[in-house]
């Protein structure tokens, strides 16, 4: 799992540090420079030690070292994410989740980023994107994908205040006739 990061690490990185943990994954942050490196490390705190910081250019690296990464996690507040989203998003077609967090603050831009993205109306919004996997590889998201339908549904707890997004999918029903 790979988070590009436009200044320092947070809450956003620590939620990949806990899906890292189940999955037996590994986390990569990205950050611009050295000072962003060391506020990120201060930030997560103990947490730290389970991610590995690399400081450059997030395109750069992204297309070059991280190109096989199944997950990436970029901060729609960069300057350019809308190149990064793209070139990610093109780049490799194993079936790779792209998000981008942080989207209303990109203020529309995210429709550059291609048809097959979805944005979800949850924090301070998500651009959701999967790259379609090679059908050898996975049949399961291969052509057969495209027949079955499905929305977002988001439903706010009026109780907490917690918001929960459903996937909805509509399956081929069976028609019983009387």
């Amino acid at each position: 799992m790979v988070v590009a990061c436009a200044s320092v690490a947070d809450s956003t990185t620590l939620a990949l540090v806990a899906a890292a943990n189940q999955t037996g994954g590994n986390v990569v942050c990205i950050v611009r420079g050295d000072e962003e490196r060391k506020a990120s490390k201060n930030v997560l705190g103990v947490s730290a030690s389970k991610v590995h910081f690399i400081v450059g250019e997030a395109k750069d690296l992204l297309l070059d070292q991280y190109d096989a990464a199944d997950f990436v996690l970029i901060d729609c507040t960069l300057v350019n994410h809308e190149e990064i989203f793209r070139a990610v998003q093109h780049r490799n077609q194993n079936g790779k989740v792209v998000i981008g967090y942080n989207a209303f603050r990109c203020k529309g831009s995210w429709r550059l980023c291609g048809s097959k993205t979805q944005l979800l109306p949850i924090g301070e919004g998500l651009l959701v994107t999967r790259s379609r996997a090679n059908f050898t590889t996975s049949p399961k998201y291969g052509p057969e994908m495209r027949k079955n339908r499905s929305h977002w549904v988001k439903r706010v707890d009026k109780c907490t205040g917690e918001e929960h997004v459903y996937r909805i999918r509509f399956q081929p029903g069976r028609v019983i006739q009387a």
